[in-house]
C-alpha cells in the first residue's frame, strides 16, 4: 500500500503532524508520498524524507493507492479536486474544525490504519457535478459539493430562469441558486434551507438563495436529468463558485448547463461506523435538544 499525502500547509503545527502521520504509517510498513508543498520544509524534518518521496500532486494521485487529505473539509474538498480524473480513493483526516468530510482525527486515524492492513475498510463512491457556461470555451466547471450561481458583488437580485431536460421549471428573482450533490447537502445547501440528502442517493438539489417570493422552494430531481439554468443581471457579470474554491465570472446574460459526472469520487470509510452517526456527531442531526442530564 502507497498512501499520498496532501497538507493544509497553512495549518498550525502541521510539520510535526505530518511527522507523526509518517511515523504511524511506517509502523504498519506502508509506503508513502508527499506533496512538493511540503518541499520547501524539507531541512525541518530532521533528514528523515528522501528526495524522491516529493512529487507534484498529479503525480502523486497517480502513483498512490489512497490519498490521505490533512486539513479539514476544505482540504478535502481540495484534494478531490486533485482526484477528480482518476480513481484513487481519498482519505481525509481533519485538523481543522467541524471535519464532515474528513472523518478521522489524528488518533482515530492511526487506528484506522489497522483497518487498511486488514482490508476492512469501505470505499463509498460519491457523485460529482460538472458544468458549462453556454458560448464560453474552457469553462469546465466541476465540483463535489455544489456549484452556486449568484449575484457576485452586485447588491441586487438577479433572474433565474431554470429547466430540468428539456421542462420548463420556474424563473424567479432571488441571490443565486446552489445546485448540489448529496456529499454537498450538509454544506452550504443546508443554510439555504436546502434537505439533508443521504450520499448514496442518486439525485441534485437545487437551493435558491434568498429568494423574493414565499412559494419557491428547495426542488429534488433525479441525477440523471440535465439541468439548465439562465442568468440575467442588470450587472455587468454574474459569479459562478465551486465548491467555494474556485470562483469565475462571466457576462449577463449567461446560461449554465450542469449534470452528474461520469466520474465519482471515491471516499474512504471506516467499517466501524455510517453516515447517519457522523451526521448526529458532527452536525447534531436529529437529537432533542430539549433532552439533557440536567432534566
Amino acid at each position: 500500500m502507497k498512501i499520498g499525502i496532501i497538507p493544509n500547509i497553512s495549518k498550525t503545527d502541521i510539520l510535526r503532524i505530518v511527522t507523526d502521520i509518517i511515523n504511524d504509517i511506517r509502523k504498519y510498513d506502508f509506503e508513502y508520498l508527499l506533496s512538493d508543498k511540503l518541499k520547501k520544509f524539507e531541512d525541518q524534518f530532521n533528514g528523515t524524507l528522501k528526495q524522491s518521496n516529493f512529487l507534484p500532486e498529479s503525480e502523486l494521485v497517480k502513483s498512490s493507492d489512497m490519498v490521505l487529505s490533512l486539513g479539514g473539509d476544505g482540504t478535502m474538498l481540495s484534494s478531490a479536486f486533485q482526484v477528480r480524473n482518476y480513481s484513487t480513493p481519498l482519505v481525509g483526516v481533519n485538523i481543522g474544525k467541524l471535519g464532515f468530510l474528513a472523518e478521522f482525527d489524528l488518533d482515530s486515524f492511526n487506528d484506522f490504519l489497522g483497518e487498511i492492513k486488514s482490508g476492512k475498510y469501505i470505499i463509498e463512491e460519491r457523485m460529482a457535478l460538472i458544468g458549462k457556461v453556454k458560448g464560453v470555451d474552457g469553462s469546465d466547471l466541476y465540483a463535489i459539493n455544489d456549484i452556486v450561481i449568484d449575484k457576485g458583488p452586485w447588491q441586487k437580485m438577479i433572474e433565474l430562469t431554470i429547466k430540468i431536460g428539456d421542462d420548463y421549471v420556474s424563473t424567479f428573482s432571488a441571490d443565486g441558486i446552489i445546485v448540489a450533490t448529496p456529499t454537498g447537502s450538509t454544506g452550504y445547501s443546508l443554510s439555504a434551507g436546502g434537505p439533508i440528502v443521504a450520499p448514496t442517493a442518486k439525485v441534485i438539489a437545487l437551493s435558491p438563495i434568498a429568494p423574493h417570493t414565499l412559494n419557491m422552494r428547495p426542488l429534488v430531481v433525479s441525477s440523471d436529468q440535465k439541468i439548465m439554468i439562465n442568468v440575467k443581471s442588470p450587472h455587468e457579470k454574474i459569479q459562478v463558485s465551486c465548491d467555494g474554491q474556485r470562483v469565475y465570472s462571466y457576462p449577463s446574460p449567461t446560461t449554465v448547463y450542469i449534470e452528474k459526472s461520469s466520474q465519482p469520487v471515491k471516499l474512504v470509510h471506516s467499517s466501524r461506523t455510517n453516515y447517519f452517526e457522523i451526521l448526529r456527531n458532527k452536525l447534531y442531526w436529529g437529537l432533542d435538544v430539549r433532552k439533557s442530564n440536567n432534566s
